[in-house]
């Protein structure tokens, strides 16, 4: 039989069971403050110890920023056709949170459809952290070609409800073209992507003048900031936009037709003659343009790296060599000038002089001959030449050259031109003064040549060669342009005449002149052939460099040509290789602007005594 339990053990044993409401109560607040404290914590956290690293988290979570790359300014002839333009084009861009886990067949297809490298192209589709959600995969791609990939794309890779990929997409990015291929590529050079693999690199110009006036024609890239979510953006949010600065066009000098008939004409001469390289150059005689600069080989502008990398520059720039004969026009210019020459002066000319260390002698074999001055010229007597120079006062020469512009970078705009070399000081011997009478000794390039001989062409004074219409800056701050090109005066208009009157006995027939075949018929033409001995590391090598410089009409210029050939095979001559394409190019430039014939008959100066 059970005893009765004590009333207060009742009690106490109730509470136990029951639970009293007030301590219920304590034990509620107690939790619910522990909560608040945490709560608390971390708002002190947010607001207080670490703001801007927790807010740019958030806003980086649900803000996405696009470059908005500007539209690059065309080059451009001088009639506006087209040299490099740009038309619509894409980015494909990644989200590597969507990509990485497909990232391995991604881009397979993406290596094989836009040519980009497999590995690269994984690592970008794989970045983790800093690396953000937007990532670059392929730069200027023709906007047909991308979007047809990535729609390709998205429809494979759908989801299990059906939506579409959402992890490639595509931006405006315009493309450059080069619709004219190897048609002045050596000019107008080509864009490509700088920096290192691994990092977002930007488009830029890799050669030519796309590279020295990159800033001048690409302009300035604006952004797009605007908040996301759910993958998408959201029309409310907080979206600014910094527009794009498109890029200036950059007009030529360059006449686009003549340019491509320039480089036919010269690949042929240089083919022909079995030659190794060439150059040919037209500059307008009165304003220093430069209408055709070409040379031989050169490459695709539109594909570049099917080609070796040392054809990317302008030959006719970047390479020095002798001029040989061409530089007696100057020679003889300048002592006619000085008032130490003229046309119908008589000299007699050995077979060979004695002078230092070595003989000087003529390309032919010869007794004394009874040559004037312009007989020296016409029959470009080397031995002649240096005699006649002998009336020179020290340095006399050296000046001149110097004011022709030889020795000095002739500012195109170009990179990588050189000066050439015009010995100073105790270099210029007695003995490198005579070889340099006659062309060799010292090295010039062939836009300077050009524009040395073109001084005579125009009444004596130089103007500087340009390639640009107007004015515009190359990325290292140069301003150049036909509207800040000078001139200066070298000689008399005179002596200019009178060196062109011997210069146009130059091309007569034998046994006159040595480059009939630079004849053009109907008009008067003044010129001089060179022939010059190669030099590699120091030393003449046994191999040439042919040329023909001249301009027409003689009686009244407008046109200035330049053709060289180097390493044509044995036997060549400046008369006989670069007479004739001279007189092709000449030809063809009188016709295409409507130059009428000259209308008298080639002077009669004596050429012997």
């Amino acid at each position: 039989m059970s005893r009765p339990v004590p009333s207060r053990l009742r009690r106490r044993t109730g509470d136990v069971l029951r639970g009293s409401p007030h301590r219920r109560m304590q034990i509620g607040f107690l939790l619910i403050a522990i909560v608040l404290s945490v709560f608390a914590a971390r708002l002190v956290q947010l607001q207080g110890v670490d703001p801007r690293s927790y807010a740019q988290m958030a806003a980086q979570e649900g803000q996405r920023t696009v470059d908005l790359p500007a539209t690059r300014g065309e080059i451009l002839d001088r009639n506006g056709k087209p040299m490099a333009a740009t038309v619509d084009g894409r980015m494909v861009v990644a989200d590597p949170k969507v990509t990485k886990e497909v990232a391995p067949e991604l881009a397979t297809i993406l290596s094989e459809r836009l040519g980009v490298d497999y590995f690269e192209t994984l690592r970008r589709l794989r970045v983790e952290g800093d690396g953000g959600r937007f990532q670059y995969i392929a730069r200027q791609v023709p906007a047909s070609k991308a979007e047809k990939v990535v729609a390709d794309i998205q429809e494979e890779f759908k989801d299990d409800k059906g939506r579409p990929f959402a992890g490639l997409a595509t931006e405006r990015d315009p493309l450059r073209t080069y619709p004219n291929k190897t048609v002045a590529a050596n000019l107008v050079g080509f864009l490509g992507e700088n920096g290192k693999a691994g990092e977002d690199r930007a488009i830029v110009g890799l050669a030519g003048l796309e590279d020295s006036f990159n800033t001048y024609l690409s302009g300035k890239d604006g952004e797009a900031r605007y908040e996301v979510g759910a993958g998408n953006q959201i029309p409310l949010g907080d979206n600014t936009v910094t527009p794009a600065v498109d890029g200036k066009n950059l007009t030529l000098t360059i006449d686009r037709d003549l340019q491509y008939y320039t480089q036919r004409v010269l690949q042929q001469t240089v083919t022909k003659s079995g030659g190794e390289s060439g150059i040919a150059v037209i500059q307008d005689t009165r304003t220093g343009e430069l209408l055709a600069l070409a040379d031989y080989p050169t490459y695709d502008a539109a594909d570049p790296y099917r080609y070796d990398k040392g054809l990317y520059r302008s030959s006719a720039l970047t390479d020095v060599y002798e001029p040989g004969s061409v530089e007696k026009v100057l020679t003889i210019s300048a002592l006619v000038d000085a008032g130490l020459g003229f046309k119908e002066q008589r000299f007699k000319v050995p077979g060979q002089l004695n002078r230092q260390d070595r003989p000087i002698g003529d390309y032919w074999d010869h007794g004394t001959l009874k040559l004037t001055l312009a007989g020296i010229l016409a029959k470009s007597s080397n031995v002649g030449t240096v005699l006649a120079a002998d009336q020179f006062k020290k340095g006399q020469l050296r000046g001149y050259l110097t004011r022709f512009g030889l020795g000095a970078r002739t500012g195109l705009g170009l990179g990588g031109e050189t000066r050439g070399i015009v010995p100073q000081g105790a270099a210029w011997t007695s003995q490198v003064g005579d070889r340099i009478a006659f062309g060799q000794s010292l090295s010039v390039n062939a836009v300077q040549m050009t524009a040395a001989v073109n001084t005579i062409a125009n009444g004596g004074v130089r103007v500087d060669p340009t390639l640009v219409k107007g004015a515009a800056r190359t990325d290292d701050g140069t301003a150049i342009g036909t509207d800040v090109a000078t001139s200066r005066r070298v000689i008399s208009e005179d002596a200019a005449r009178e060196t062109m009157l011997m210069m146009e006995r130059v091309v007569q027939p034998s046994p006159i002149g040595v480059a009939p075949g630079a004849q053009v018929p109907g008009y008067r033409v003044a010129g001089k052939t060179g022939t010059a001995q190669r030099v590699v590391d120091g030393r003449y090598d046994g191999s040439l460099s042919v040329s023909f410089a001249g301009f027409a009409p003689a009686d009244d210029p407008r046109f200035t040509i330049y053709v060289v050939v180097h390493r044509p095979r044995a036997g060549s001559g400046g008369g006989s290789v670069a007479g004739p394409a001279f007189a092709k190019l000449m030809s063809y430039t009188l016709r295409r602007y409507g130059v009428a014939p000259s209308g008298t008959k080639p002077n009669q100066t004596p050429v012997e005594w």
